[in-house]
């Protein structure tokens, strides 16, 4: 299965945000969405980094309050991991562990096309597995 099957099936929809954006600003779009984390982009949909939950609270410890008034290209992880459509979910699996990352922008021609987290690969990887098993008993049993 590839990170093409998981957008397709969850959507391409991304919440960004603008680098000078305050972060108070993307507090709330986390918050809101219910989510981990946002992307920051430039412009035309260029990945310049990715904020999460763990840098806001990184940021809390370090700067206090105050940090929720700094612009997101001052707190942002700019040294981004990100995938393409045609990846297999073992190869994104395989980045986010080794990068410890849990959200990949992905990119099709520098130009940002949806996102997977942790959870949807490894949702995606269960299924493949659960079904591989039904074939197995299906191809035994008939």
């Amino acid at each position: 299965m590839s990170v093409q099957a998981i957008l397709n099936e969850k959507g391409r929809r991304v919440v960004t945000v603008d680098p000078q954006a305050m972060m108070h600003e993307a507090v709330r779009l986390l918050h809101e969405n219910h989510i981990g984390a946002v992307v920051v982009v430039k412009p035309g949909d260029q990945v310049a980094g990715l904020l999460t939950e763990r840098d806001v609270v990184a940021a809390m410890a370090k700067f206090g309050a105050g940090c929720l008034q700094q612009p997101v290209a001052e707190l942002m992880w700019s040294k981004v991991h990100s995938c393409t459509e045609d990846m297999s979910i073992n190869d994104i699996m395989e980045i986010m562990n080794d990068r410890r990352a849990r959200h990949l922008p992905v990119e099709s021609n520098g130009r940002l096309v949806g996102i997977v987290s942790i959870g949807d690969a490894v949702r995606h990887h269960i299924r493949a597995i659960e079904s591989e098993a039904e074939q197995i008993k299906a191809y035994i049993a008939g």
